[in-house]
């Protein structure tokens, strides 16, 4: 019998891992294609995909709110909210764009996401896979910790970008 919710659901899911497959697989082939190049302008090569996924994310919290999907509210809200703001942190300094740090939080954000988007999948169809269910919850433990890390120096890195450019500002509005 056809349901709207599990259309939905499974078409939401299905488009968030296409979008975060064409990232990271743009990800990495600009990297071993171009090497350390790469780095510069990956954001500008996968951010408007990378944005487009992360605003629709929001939406999972209604997913849940509204028993489309069964999650906890808080902590979902917390990854969603954090990771949003990380990226309009990103999206409003430039200069961060092309920071190794950028690339390499891409890069984890998207392998997170190749976890769990399949994962929803096969749950949405109820064909949950013990196998995709153990690697999910097993790998997601060591990749979301190296995440936060990245996350902590990508923050770090904007907020010293801001405060250079603050004091050089003040500086040269001194000499003049």
């Amino acid at each position: 019998m056809f349901s709207f919710r599990l259309a939905y659901s499974f078409s939401y899911n299905l488009f968030q891992f296409c979008g975060h497959t064409w990232i990271l697989a743009n990800t990495v082939a600009r990297f071993l294609m171009f090497g350390q190049d790469a780095l510069a302008d990956t954001f500008y090569s996968v951010g408007f995909v990378m944005s487009l996924c992360q605003l629709l994310s929001i939406l999972e919290l209604f997913h849940i709110a509204d028993g489309i999907e069964k999650a906890r509210l808080l902590p979902r809200f917390i990854q969603v909210m954090e990771k949003n703001l990380l990226l309009i942190m990103i999206i409003m300094l430039e200069e961060l764009q092309s920071k190794p740090v950028v690339c390499v939080q891409l890069f984890f954000w998207n392998v997170l996401d190749l976890l769990r988007y399949p994962h929803e999948l096969l749950c949405v169809m109820d064909t949950p896979s013990s196998t995709m269910l153990w690697t999910r919850y097993t790998l997601w433990i060591p990749l979301y910790i190296l995440t936060v890390i990245v996350e902590g120096a990508s923050l770090t890195v904007g907020q010293l970008l801001k405060e250079r450019h603050h004091h050089l500002e003040k500086w040269n509005r001194k000499r003049k």
